[in-house]
């Protein structure tokens, strides 16, 4: 299950494919040639468990003599799976066993059957000594995790991973785990976290096997734009050279991150409704796709603000090239949740800001925090009092 340099893991592409089946924004004509591309994939794998369920939720037809066929294939090789087991048991040496083991972890793993490919994967490693190896293990459950978008098992994997390295492990294997950490954060909604894990993995990136790099550098860009300051953007995002030799091949997105930095507004919104099909079309994204066109909005209209005590509504709807009806209801809203520090005159068609002042928002939670304490050392010397 462990792709080569430079192509993404075979069953993750399916996993994709699977998902844009399920879309409703995709295309029948599309969803037609999904569905050859899926069933061959299920029939070069002979993926008995992942056919079953493909057509259970009727995106397959159901083919029993096909079925059948794939069931006797995969009886026949688990059988010869089997006996290589024995015998390196029988005649062969601790190594040869282990990969005898390793051979049917990947067999489960290949036809898709995750609860047996979980158990022998366990009982890999309980044959396994090299921490090097053991880590490989924990890389074909956390592949498995994301095949089946299952984020309590990517979590234990996660955190498996990090007591190995506790062991011993080699600096490869960290930055790829900084990888499969990343996703996982911006497939939670953490998004600053999975900048971070993604930021430090720019230079080292060796993770093929989870997306190509172009996939990678657009990840990097959409959670960083959310989570760092302008200076830190400029440092490590718009200046970065190894996001610079990519982010031309990836369609808007050189346009929605520049244009957001230099505050050429009209062209970052033209950027934006360019790059939200490629945002809700994308499996890990697609389920924060309305949170993240909020944040992103969130911070743009925050940056144009910054610059200003008061500006006319008419002015802000020139900038962003959008109506003033349009800019006054999507502030109202930002407004009402608290993400933007302002308030609208309607009458003068005026925004007056009001950004609160952080060292007297730092001196009131100081002394809130003082309050608190005192009142906490009170209660105690009462209670030694008696």
């Amino acid at each position: 299950m462990e792709g080569q340099e430079g192509t993404q893991q075979p069953h993750l592409v399916l996993a994709h494919k699977r998902f844009l089946l399920t879309h409703p924004d995709v295309q029948d004509i599309e969803k037609v040639r999904l569905k050859e591309e899926v069933f061959a994939a299920v029939k070069a794998d002979d993926m008995v468990p992942l056919y079953e369920t493909l057509v259970s939720e009727g995106l397959l037809e159901k083919d029993q003599s096909f079925l059948d066929s794939m069931r006797t294939k995969n009886d026949e090789e688990l059988k010869r799976l089997e006996e290589k087991i024995a015998d390196a048991e029988e005649n062969l040496g601790e190594s040869e066993v282990r990969e005898a083991h390793l051979a049917k972890s990947l067999f489960y793993i290949r036809i898709g059957d995750k609860e047996k490919a979980l158990e022998q994967l366990k009982v890999t490693e309980s044959k396994t000594v090299a921490v090097g190896q053991k880590m490989d293990l924990v890389f074909y459950t956390l592949q498995l995790g994301f095949f089946y978008m299952d984020f309590d098992l990517i979590s234990k994997s996660i955190d498996k991973a990090k007591n190995l390295f506790e062991e011993g492990g080699d600096w490869e294997r960290k930055n790829r785990l900084k990888v499969y950490e990343g996703l996982y954060c911006m497939s939670t909604r953490n998004f600053k976290k999975a900048a971070k894990f993604f930021l430090d993995s720019i230079s080292t990136f060796t993770t093929y096997e989870l997306f190509p790099y172009d996939t990678f550098i657009f990840y990097t860009v959409l959670t960083s734009i959310i989570s760092l300051d302008r200076v830190s953007l400029k440092q490590k995002v718009v200046d970065a050279p190894e996001i610079l030799t990519v982010i031309g091949k990836i369609p808007y997105l050189s346009e929605f991150l520049n244009s957001l930095y230099d505050c050429q507004y009209k062209s970052f919104f033209s950027a934006f409704a360019g790059l939200t099909e490629h945002i809700k079309l994308d499996r890990y994204l697609h389920p924060h796709f309305r949170y993240y066109m909020r944040e992103v909005r969130t911070v743009v209209y925050s940056q144009f603000l910054e610059s200003y005590k008061s500006v006319t509504i008419e002015a802000m709807a020139k900038a962003f090239g959008v109506t003033v009806e349009f800019i006054d209801l999507e502030l109202s809203h930002f407004i009402a949740a608290g993400k933007l520090h302002c308030k609208i005159d309607k009458v003068a068609g005026v925004l007056e800001t009001n950004r609160p002042d952080a060292k007297n928002a730092l001196y009131q939670a100081t002394i809130k925090q003082g309050d608190f304490l005192l009142n906490r050392i009170q209660k105690l010397s009462r209670v030694i009092d008696l």
